[in-house]
């Protein structure tokens, strides 16, 4: 499991609809800055804060080749995210199916139908 930090640090990250953006653009593969920031409509140095946060929180690297400069969402970079939201989305599953049994119970709603 991660340790707090990091995994506030992948959150806040992810936090801005910018860096998301971003991130969205490098799930199909590698890319350079200027692909994977263009027509944000923010200035130059507002997209390398951008890309430092991302950076920091290891959810991208950068690789240097002269004078380009290419972006990469590691492999594995987000996972202690996914592992974190998914024991959040199975724990609060089991509550609401323990409220859903209960309303049922009272009468106060139809059990679901199966689907056939």
């Amino acid at each position: 499991m991660a340790n707090n930090m990091a995994l506030d640090r992948t959150f806040a990250a992810c936090s801005h609809p910018i860096r998301r953006g971003i991130l969205e653009r490098l799930t199909g593969g590698e890319l350079s800055v200027g692909q994977a920031t263009r027509d944000f409509g923010v200035s130059k140095p507002a997209i390398s804060r951008h890309l430092r946060v991302l950076e920091e929180a290891g959810a991208i690297v950068r690789v240097i080749d002269g004078r380009t400069h290419r972006l990469r969402i590691p492999e594995r970079s987000l996972d202690d995210a996914h592992a974190w939201i998914t024991r959040q989305r199975e724990l609060w599953e089991r509550k609401l199916d323990v409220v859903e049994e209960y309303l049922q119970e009272q009468g106060q709603i139809r059990p679901r139908k199966e689907p056939t």
